[in-house]
């Protein structure tokens, strides 16, 4: 990890960046621990790089006010809100994240990811705020039994850093809903003890790696107690955005709860810095089978050059390419939406023009589960409106690039 790659805080002090030539200095040690050590004195005086490089420092320090992120930023985002309405998804960005932004040109599309806009406010027709009815499926407090042999298992309502087009933007952050207790999470447990069929669980929230490590070890062990339990996964975006909290500490947790897979949310290839590549392969090492989640963002991530880009990279940290999402119908959501046909586009422009471990599949979620729409016979008719899409159940899900809705009278019988 980074604290034990930077140099002493004297050492640095006692150079100086002039003494490089401006051609070398960007692939130069040295002088990106210069860089980093002045936004720090700048921004977080008096923080020492054993802080800066501490997950815990990371998240207290994170930034939540728009007078701080505008004083870091330089003013240079004047779409930021002020004040966001009550109950609306805040804004919390880890330190480590806001450095990576300030090091990208202002124009930069990662800061449309974080940063919340006016846009936000515009909510169209056809956005929810649960848009995959996950309190429908859900039985008990922080369980969603969407399919027959999983289930999803929500142990946290926090996030180090919030992506301004979340999908449980309705849930995360709000103090009415998950607390991370064992006595929480006991409803939870007890629930998939009385569900035999159930033998894969995903942990996720929230963010599961922002809670402590012996949270973390209590659920794992809590989970592997149970028999029937076959498969845990974990859902996260923290080796991305907090990337210090992958610590051998952590990692000799994990590997007593094999077989262990890591679902790890990427949006683009400037995400993978020289920390965030460490903390994925700290992860490899360790046994920890990590797969990809990216979703499709317009004007962020919707061509096929950025995916490629980075699918290989991924591939180089030893993470599986799996889900490219169709972005989600949260309300404000609709400046981030890029149409199917992009998405369709992107896959065709993948497949057979690189290696078949780049390509992931493309993925509409609803309340009727995920379908993968890579694959064609998913896709039943369009009529350049309206998709009709096959569900892993057999009932349809109309779609169209404004709004979507389920078609209750077309019974199994009929999807062909």
């Amino acid at each position: 990890m980074m604290n034990n790659q930077i140099l002493q805080t004297s050492q640095i002090e006692s150079e100086s960046s002039d003494d490089y030539p401006a051609k070398d200095r960007e692939n130069d040690t040295l002088f990106k621990k210069i860089k980093l050590k002045l936004f720090i004195d700048e921004n977080f005086r008096g923080t020492t790089f054993d802080q800066w490089n501490n997950w815990s420092w990371q998240i207290k320090n994170s930034i939540t006010s728009t007078e701080k992120l505008l004083n870091v930023l330089g003013k240079k985002k004047n779409g930021t809100i002020i004040n966001m309405p009550e109950n609306h998804l805040p804004f919390r960005i880890t330190p480590y994240y806001l450095y990576l932004l300030d090091t990208l040109p202002s124009d930069h599309p990662l800061y449309k990811t974080i940063i919340p806009t006016v846009n936000e406010l515009n909510q169209i027709k056809g956005e929810k705020e649960d848009p995959l009815d996950e309190q429908k499926f859900s039985p008990v407090p922080n369980i969603v039994h969407r399919y027959p042999d999983r289930a999803l298992f929500l142990v946290t309502n926090f996030c180090s850093t919030y992506c301004r087009y979340c999908t449980r933007s309705h849930m995360v952050s709000k103090e009415d809903h998950i607390t991370a207790t064992t006595a929480e999470w006991e409803k939870g447990f007890q629930y998939i003890e009385s569900h035999p069929e159930v033998r894969d669980v995903i942990v996720s929230g929230g963010d599961p790696l922002t809670l402590r490590d012996n949270q973390i070890e209590y659920i794992l062990k809590r989970l592997r107690s149970i028999e029937h339990v076959e498969i845990i996964r974990i859902g996260t975006k923290v080796p991305v955005v907090l990337p210090m909290r992958i610590t051998p500490e952590l990692m000799n947790i994990l590997k007593k709860y094999h077989p262990l897979f890591m679902s790890i949310h990427f949006t683009h290839p400037d995400e993978l810095t020289e920390d965030t590549q460490n903390a994925c392969n700290m992860l490899a090492d360790a046994g920890v089978q990590m797969l990809s989640q990216t979703v499709l963002l317009k004007d962020i991530n919707d061509n096929v050059d950025v995916i490629k880009k980075l699918m290989h990279m991924l591939l180089m940290i030893r993470v599986k390419p799996y889900y490219l999402y169709q972005m989600d119908r949260i309300p404000g959501g609709e400046h981030f939406r890029a149409p199917i046909s992009t998405g369709l586009n992107i896959i065709n422009g993948l497949a057979g023009y690189t290696s078949g471990l780049a390509v992931p599949k493309y993925i509409v979620d609803s309340p009727l589960g995920k379908i993968d729409i890579s694959s064609a016979h998913n896709i039943l008719s369009f009529d350049g409106k309206m998709y009709n899409l096959k569900s892993f159940s057999g009932e349809i899900l109309k779609y169209s690039e404004k709004e979507f809705y389920i078609n209750d009278e077309i019974s199994k019988s009929n999807c062909l």
